[in-house]
Formats: structure tokens, C-alpha cells, sequence
């Protein structure tokens, strides 16, 4: 009878071992079920033998699943200290930081016709660790620009096109279901495209106010908080946007609490005459600019450390404070225009956006210590977006410009209270 019921199966080879102690636990169970039922033991026994061998060479011809590949990422940026990296004297570092400045304007103005100030203004926001907003009408090369801009500075770029049905996943990242190597499921952290150096943030104002505020913690804070886990962005880490101010269907205006995380809003200015004629020479043929890297990341992080240095005197920091009151209309001795057509000032984000680029523009121009001059010269970059018109100034097309100018010409320089 035992002979009938062996399945053909191929002989399969067993571990003497594990079958001598089957056989041992096998004759064990059968027994005690026999004692009840009075079956043969024996036959019992032996068919358990076979089906052991006959299972072990089923899975000898059955190929394995295979492991499904698992993406990785990197991990988490580790933070680099470039207080502890080898330095010179100051004023060897900012000759040389000099130096640097002037080699990326040149390697810049390569692939970019004109706009000089447009460059200057935006490598001391980066100089300064701030994000930038680049506003101008399309066709004018604002998004070439941060291409540009992450070639020469060594930083590696990411870019999120903004629509109305853009959602904060696609650009933070997402958690979706995965297998490991052992086939688990498990939940994985997808990363963005924040998770880049040099974010470029297009037609910022055609997303969503939902999609909008996904940048402030990353923005302010340089992390993404999915799922109760917080990643860190790399350093160094940028954020360029830009924006069109003629179109307003399907756009969304920028509220206070985003436009204040830009360090700067820049005016991106309709090309002159022989700037036009120059981009026809430069861009109607087969060839590109050859663009040479001239910074890499750390060496930014460590001059922008080098120029938080360069000392600002008390006199100078109450020189840009009262420029910051002087936005608000609440505030006593405030000009006309101000209390008539501005709904609200700059915010304290203002006075520290006048003093980090007002050090970086004290270097450029070769001076040790900030002047007055450093903190008017980067003053329309850094007041213009913060500060609020409210509804007659709107109706009236009141200019910011020209009330920060009226600022600057009011208040009174510490070098003229002296005299």
C-alpha cells in the first residue's frame, strides 16, 4: 500500500540531518494519533518521509521570485561647518572673493546680453544665502538666467512649471508603497524636485495658494516635513522664482508671508537697442557658450560666512532701521505718500535683507566696513515687494520705487545728522 501511494516525483537530494530528525519528530506524531485511532503508524510514518522529499524537490523546480529593485536616495545632506575650514586674513579673503565676483559676472554675461545690474542683484542674493524673485514680461531670459546661473556657481538646478493643478506633492515629494528586498511592503519617501540646490520656481503666481504655501517651510527653514519626518535640503539651497506681471487671468497673487521669505524682487527690464542687435548675433546660430564653473558649493558656503564678517557699524544699522519704519504709515514723522497710499511696511525680514546685502555690495565695491551707500544701493531690491499698497494706492498705480526713493531722499544719513 505505501508503495502505491509515493508520488513520482525526481529524487531529490536531502540533508541527512534534517531528514533523520523529520523522521524522528514524524514517527513521534503519527504514534500518538495511532494510540487513538488505532492507524498504522508505520504507513503514517513513511508517507510523511516522501512528502517532505517531494515538497523539497517541488521548490527545487520552481524558480524563485525575483527581488524587485527598491530606489534609493542619498542620504540626508550632512551639514557642512565652514567655520572650521582653513581661512586667510580678511582682507586677502574679500581680494579674493573680488575676484570671484568679477569671474562669474564675466562667465555670466557669455550666454547673457546686458543686464547688468539684473546679475549684480542677484549674485549678492546668493552671496547673501537669500531667494530671489525675478518679475518681467516672458521672452526676456529669466529662466535661462538660473540655468545660467546654476552653471557657473556650481549648484545642481531643479524646476517646477507652475499650473493651477499643480499640488504640493509634485514638488515636495510623496510617500508611495514599496517592496524591500524581502518583498515587505513598505512606505518610501519619493523626494521632489525641491531637493536641489537651485530651485527654479516658474510662474510662481499660476499655482494655487495651497501649492504656494508648500514653500514657506522650505523657503525659511531649508526642510520638508512629510509624514511626521523632516528632510533636509541640501546646502547650499536657493529658491529663484519668477513671475509675469502683465497676465492676471488664472493667476494667483503671492500673499504677504511668501513675497517676505525673497530676500529680493528684481525687475527683469525689455532689452535696450544694441542689447537687441547683440542677442540676434548671439542666439540665431548653431552654437552655445562655453560656460566655465567657477564655485562649488562649499566654497560659496564659506565665503557667504567670509562676508557675514565685514563689520556694520551702530550708526548704519539705525540708518536702515529707520528705512524699515520709515514703510510703515502708523509710524510717527512718516511721509505723506507713505500714510496715504501704503496699507502696510516692511517686516523685520527687510532690515536683515538691507544689512546681509549691504556687507556683500561693501566687498564688490572694495570697502571694509558698510556704508551708507551699501545699504541705499540695495534698498529698492529689498523694500519693493514688502511693502502693502493698500486699495487707493492700487487704484492710483502708485510706484513702490518711488516711495523708496522718497525714503532715501527723507531720513537723514548718519554722515549729515553728524554735521
Amino acid at each position: 500500500m505505501s508503495e502505491d501511494t509515493t508520488p513520482d516525483y525526481p529524487p531529490a537530494p536531502l540533508d541527512e540531518d534534517a531528514l533523520a530528525a523529520d523522521a524522528k519528530s514524524a514517527k513521534k506524531r503519527p504514534m500518538k494519533k495511532a494510540n487513538k485511532k488505532g492507524g498504522d503508524s508505520a504507513t503514517e510514518s513513511a508517507a510523511a518521509e516522501v512528502a517532505a522529499s517531494g515538497l523539497e524537490a517541488v521548490a527545487e523546480h520552481v524558480s524563485p521570485m525575483p527581488e524587485v529593485p527598491v530606489e534609493t536616495h542619498p542620504a540626508q545632506p550632512q551639514h557642512v561647518d565652514v567655520r572650521t575650514l582653513p581661512q586667510k586674513p580678511l582682507e586677502e579673503e574679500l581680494e579674493s572673493f573680488r575676484d570671484v565676483f568679477k569671474k562669474l559676472k564675466v562667465e555670466m554675461q557669455k550666454a547673457i546680453v546686458g543686464y547688468d545690474d539684473l546679475l549684480t542683484e542677484t549674485l549678492i542674493a546668493i552671496f547673501s544665502g537669500g531667494h530671489v524673485l525675478l518679475e518681467g514680461v516672458p521672452g526676456l531670459g529669466k529662466t535661462f538666467l538660473v540655468r545660467v546661473l546654476s552653471q557657473v556657481v556650481g549648484l545642481e538646478p531643479g524646476r517646477v512649471q507652475c499650473t493651477p493643478d499643480l499640488m504640493p506633492a509634485d514638488i515636495l515629494g510623496t510617500h508611495i508603497v514599496n517592496e524591500d528586498a524581502h518583498g515587505r511592503r513598505v512606505l518610501h519617501f519619493e523626494r521632489g524636485p525641491v531637493f536641489k540646490n537651485l530651485l527654479l520656481v516658474d510662474e510662481i503666481n499660476r499655482a494655487t495658494p495651497k501649492t504656494q504655501a508648500a514653500l514657506l517651510e522650505v523657503m525659511q527653514e531649508r526642510a520638508v516635513t512629510a509624514g511626521g519626518e523632516r528632510h533636509r535640503l541640501p546646502e547650499p539651497f536657493f529658491v529663484l522664482a519668477t513671475q509675469n506681471p502683465m497676465e492676471m487671468e488664472g493667476t494667483y497673487p503671492l500673499p504677504e508671508a511668501q513675497l517676505d521669505r525673497f530676500m529680493f524682487k528684481i525687475k527683469v527690464p525689455f532689452p535696450n537697442l544694441e542689447s537687441l542687435v547683440e542677442i540676434s548675433r548671439r542666439t540665431t546660430g548653431f552654437e552655445e557658450p562655453q560656460l566655465n564653473t567657477v564655485l562649488s558649493g562649499v566654497e560659496l558656503m564659506r565665503l557667504q560666512y567670509l562676508l557675514t564678517q565685514i563689520p556694520v557699524a551702530d550708526p548704519i544699522a539705525s540708518y536702515a532701521s529707520q528705512l524699515v519704519l520709515g514703510t510703515h504709515p502708523d509710524q510717527a514723522g512718516a511721509l505723506p505718500a507713505v500714510g496715504r497710499y501704503v496699507s502696510y511696511g516692511a517686516s523685520p525680514r527687510g532690515l536683515q535683507a538691507l544689512i546681509r546685502g549691504a556687507r556683500v555690495w561693501c566687498a564688490v565695491r572694495g570697502g571694509t566696513a558698510v556704508a551708507t551707500e551699501d545699504v541705499q544701493r540695495v534698498a529698492h531690491a529689498a523694500l519693493r515687494h514688502r511693502v502693502i499698497l493698500n486699495f487707493e494706492g492700487e487704484a492710483q498705480q502708485v510706484k513702490v520705487d518711488g516711495l523708496v526713493d522718497d525714503l532715501l531722499k527723507q531720513v537723514g544719513t548718519p554722515a549729515a545728522k553728524a554735521a
